[in-house]
């Protein structure tokens, strides 16, 4: 089994590397004076288990182009397996045709993943369930629910917890962790105008004097997530947190976070935080390096991933 990472995440990678006792695969990842990407490996891996860790985050098209290199150069290096390691999927919001003249661009790229020469995905809270049916080779969906729920258990016990979802997608995921830490559950109904922008309608189940957790897999422009938590709070919630699996916080997210009742937003390292995220005074990392290992180690030794989630 040996690790290599990508140039998207490496605070996350020298983690899991260090979990596991696995130094990471020497090679020389760098970019052209045209900035294109070129990817040597500097050490023996025929034969090898390969796991690649490469989050296709901003810049997606470059670290989506950085995966399908280094992919290339493992396979013709004669690598046994490679896994890609794909903590935040990018395009996955993309899972389907909005319009008559649109595209299916998550599904292109499990096309170019697959056609690269990956034997194995692994991956984490996919924004959309069924991209694993996009892809003709094995795909490992992960679960940030067991972190978020002992992490509530150890900082927000004690109190009179709701776990909210915040759209009528998100109910399933909201109710597995409500269920983990003993809470009730409450949706928020809401409509959206127009890409990135929503508006709440309603709150369906008893908030008064709760003390709400906001549980999402995506938080981007963060508008849905502030727009909740205003309205919980003008229900009559006592507090409002959120636990989100994937921090893109694109644009003024961060200010608007920072600015709107959220006593907390706990978002995993799945992508790497940006300087103004990691001095943000209500934004709390929160690692998956651990659960990450973890599934690597069942891959590499071929036993039960699932059970990791009993």
């Amino acid at each position: 089994m040996k690790i290599l990472a990508g140039n998207s995440n490496r605070p996350l990678a020298e983690a899991i590397s260090a979990k596991l006792d696995l130094p990471l695969v020497k090679a020389n990842i760098r970019r052209f004076s045209d900035n294109e990407i070129f990817v040597e490996i500097l050490e023996n891996v025929r034969g090898e288990d390969v796991f690649v860790i490469q989050s296709t985050s901003f810049p997606a098209n470059d670290h989506l182009m950085e995966l399908l290199i280094i992919t290339d150069a493992l396979r013709r290096s004669s690598a046994r397996r490679i896994t890609a390691v794909m903590p935040y999927f990018g395009y996955a919001r993309q899972d389907r045709r909005t319009g008559s003249r649109t595209p299916i661009s998550a599904k292109l790229v499990a096309n170019l993943i697959t056609h690269a020469g990956v034997n194995r995905v692994l991956t984490l809270d996919l924004h959309a369930g069924q991209i694993q049916g996009f892809f003709d080779i094995p795909v490992d969906n992960l679960f940030a629910g067991p972190v978020f729920s002992k992490d509530i258990k150890e900082t927000l016990g004690g109190r009179n917890l709701t776990v909210v979802s915040p759209d009528i997608g998100g109910v399933v995921r909201a109710r597995a962790i409500a269920k983990r830490v003993d809470a009730d559950l409450a949706i928020i109904d809401k409509r959206r105008e127009a890409a990135g922008v929503s508006e709440v309608m309603n709150v369906i189940g008893d908030i008064k004097g709760q003390d709400c957790i906001l549980i999402d897999d995506i938080v981007d422009s963060a508008g849905t997530l502030c727009n909740a938590a205003v309205a919980l709070m003008d229900q009559g919630a006592k507090s409002v947190s959120a636990y989100v699996t994937h921090g893109v916080l694109s644009g003024g997210a961060v200010a608007r976070v920072a600015a709107s009742p959220m006593e907390k937003l706990v978002i995993t390292d799945s992508i790497q935080p940006t300087k103004e995220m990691r001095v943000a005074p209500n934004l709390v990392p929160l690692s998956v390096a651990p659960l990450m290992a973890e599934a690597m180690t069942r891959i590499s030794e071929e036993t039960s991933v699932s059970s990791l989630f009993d």
